[in-house]
């Protein structure tokens, strides 16, 4: 089953005015980093090629990247972190995250805002191995001095930003990480990890299948929402980070996955 990017309790009126839906899109890029065009119209109830003038105005004003199919999130784009969505919350997730970290791990890292927020925080004491399949994370992690970056290589998506090509996935699969952190557009109880894009969803999917312990970065507003295909069913993750305390009802569900919260 398939669901909207928000609960039915969220969904916007029927017919929205033109600023009313830029914001909305706005807004839904921000929590997602990307979305496509036909998320945005199932989600707003108009025509793609509404969603793409928008989109497109947007673009211009520079509130968002226009992609292949969709819109990326302007923080997400390389020259742009200052304008990090939910900083605040994203570095609170960074710090609980720093709390996995053993020295002389191997760990496969992802991409994108929240991961770049932790990777800032790693200190420059740690000795560890990093692999990741981001060249954005691989320019964060220069900077520290202890650890050893390794970029698996090929080709770059447009969407997220990942390699994407058959040497990504042969060269997973021959690693046993000891930790994959690693990001992610939805989440939720019941159709766990999800995203839009095919290509991200098997990099993530052979990720997962590359180390002994999953942990998964997510602001509050990403959680109990999902898109058209699934990445991995909660059973298949071990930590679920978020910036809301452990203890709040909201994370209840996923203490129920037999998740560690953090």
């Amino acid at each position: 089953m398939t669901m909207d990017i928000q609960s039915q309790d969220q969904l916007p009126p029927v017919s929205l005015t033109k600023k009313a839906r830029k914001e909305l899109i706005i807004k839904q890029v921000n929590i997602h980093t990307r979305i496509t065009y036909s998320d945005l119209v199932s989600l707003i109830n108009v025509s793609e090629d509404t969603i793409r003038r928008d989109v497109n105005e947007l673009a211009d004003d520079g509130e968002v990247v226009k992609i292949k199919g969709g819109a990326m999130s302007i923080a997400y784009h390389y020259g742009h972190e200052s304008e990090t969505y939910a900083q605040n919350s994203k570095a609170v997730i960074a710090e609980k995250t720093l709390q996995l970290l053993r020295d002389d791990m191997i760990v496969l890292i992802g991409g994108g805002t929240t991961i770049r927020e932790f990777i800032k925080k790693i200190p420059s004491t740690l000795r560890a191995t990093f692999i990741t399949v981001n060249v954005l994370s691989a320019v964060e992690l220069l900077d520290k001095p202890m650890i050893k970056t390794i970029v698996i290589g090929g080709q770059i998506s447009a969407y997220s930003q990942m390699t994407v090509s058959g040497e990504v996935f042969e060269y997973l699969s021959n690693i046993k990480a000891d930790l994959c952190i690693i990001g992610t557009n939805a989440i939720d109880p019941a159709n766990g990890l999800t995203d839009s894009d095919w290509e991200t969803i098997q990099v993530k999917k052979a990720m997962i299948k590359a180390a002994d312990k999953i942990a998964i970065l997510a602001i509050a507003e990403k959680l109990n929402t999902s898109m058209k295909m699934k990445i991995a069913d909660l059973q298949e993750v071990h930590y679920l980070i978020t910036e809301i305390p452990a203890d709040s009802p909201e994370i209840q569900p996923y203490r129920a996955k037999n998740l560690t919260i953090l």
